[in-house]
């Protein structure tokens, strides 16, 4: 049986190519031509292109940008997809982007790009799953969820900074912790006499929550367009 490499690898690689063929844009053409179709832009955003709310987790602004973005899905995406499944992992990370994005087109004025607003959901789900399965972590689960809140502080403080963009950063978080609450995996104990087995409670109706959190989100556009005309 061939061994199966994580999804996470292959959503890096999609996104290291698209990184390569912007800078074979800017190179040939002079300009990055990925970035100007697939951005963060408010004003194509009201003229219809919605597929930027979406597009830019695919591209970034330099080479620091997507590698620090790529290592922090290399590190945190295969434990997630292990247990979320291959599915819900590229549900989770989608929405996470879908959220992030739609929330800096609602707050911030200034275009972005970036996979951070998904990773930011990642990183909330993991926090959701330390969570919600901290009775069968035991005393491991405080300090890992103290390690999450760090991170996220951290990030914040540095989103501060001219060029970040932070709401897209909490919308991301926002949006896995949405998806990560009601769709996420559960782990329990079902006991008999002599031994445990832990099993996995798996939601009832996960595409329900992913239909839920799109329809927030076209929601929510569609008021600011409204409001913008």
């Amino acid at each position: 049986m061939k061994r199966q490499f994580p999804i996470s690898f292959y959503i890096i690689a999609v996104t290291i190519i698209c990184y390569l063929l912007q800078n074979l844009s800017d190179w040939l053409f002079g300009y990055d031509y990925l970035l100007l179709f697939g951005a963060k832009i408010n004003e194509f955003i009201l003229q219809g292109e919605f597929w930027r709310l979406i597009t830019p987790i695919l591209l970034h602004g330099s080479f620091l940008h997507i590698a620090f973005n790529m290592y922090a899905l290399y590190s945190i995406g295969p434990g997630l997809e292990r247990r979320y499944g291959i599915s819900s992992f590229i549900t989770l990370y989608l929405i996470g982007g879908l959220w992030g994005n739609t929330l800096s087109f609602l707050l911030s004025k200034n275009p972005s790009l970036g996979a951070s607003t998904a990773i930011f959901g990642l990183i909330a789900a993991q926090g959701v799953y330390i969570y919600k399965n901290r009775f069968l972590l035991g005393s491991a689960a405080r300090p890992l969820l103290m390690n999450i809140l760090m991170v996220v502080a951290i990030n914040l403080m540095l989103g501060l900074n001219p060029g970040i963009d932070n709401w897209g950063h909490i919308g991301g978080m926002l949006g896995g912790l949405f998806y990560a609450w009601f769709a996420g995996p559960t782990y329990g104990v079902e006991s008999t006499i002599t031994l445990g087995n832990v099993i996995i409670r798996q939601p009832k109706n996960p595409r329900l929550v992913t239909i839920g959190a799109v329809a927030i989100s076209i929601l929510l556009v569609a008021l600011k367009i409204l409001a913008s005309a």
